[in-house]
């Protein structure tokens, strides 16, 4: 079984090509494609003769390529006019909220915002008591930075 492969490595590259683009169908952002093209590249220098050397040699070379060239430009064109929508920790900026714990101007509080409850600080020299407005204005992690509305 092992001399068959080293007599044809075309066809492992050619698996190991055919996997990575099945793989980059679940994950979309280009990245695995980019394997893909080097084995394809591999796949060809071993049906030519090449040594297993070679062919390693033009996997990185090309998969490098497709990474610094190919990559960027599918993603510029393929991904046009996608909703740029922010999501999870990102989506809170510029949301108002509730003031559930007092947020102290020298610690901590806490602050509802569409029912979660988020650790929160302030930038301003007073507290800001519980049952008041506030705006987040910037994200440390997960704690919030709040200013009053």
């Amino acid at each position: 079984m092992i001399e068959y492969l080293a007599q044809h490595m075309w066809q492992v590259w050619a698996v190991v090509a055919v996997i990575c683009l099945i793989l980059e169908l679940t994950a979309g952002d280009f990245f695995i494609i980019c394997f893909s093209i080097g084995s394809v590249f591999a796949a060809i220098t071993a049906a030519v003769g090449g040594g297993i050397y070679w062919q390693l040699l033009m996997f990185a070379v090309f998969s490098v390529l497709a990474l610094v060239y190919v990559r960027p430009f599918a993603k510029r064109y393929l991904h046009k006019g996608e909703d740029p929508r922010v999501s999870n920790a990102d989506a809170l900026m510029d949301r108002q909220g509730r003031v559930v714990e007092t947020v102290k101007a020298d610690g901590f509080g806490r602050v509802q915002i569409d029912g979660d409850i988020w650790k929160a600080v302030t930038n301003e020299p007073q507290d800001i008591p519980e049952g008041k407005n506030v705006r987040v204005v910037g994200r440390e992690s997960t704690i919030i930075t709040v200013v009053s509305e």
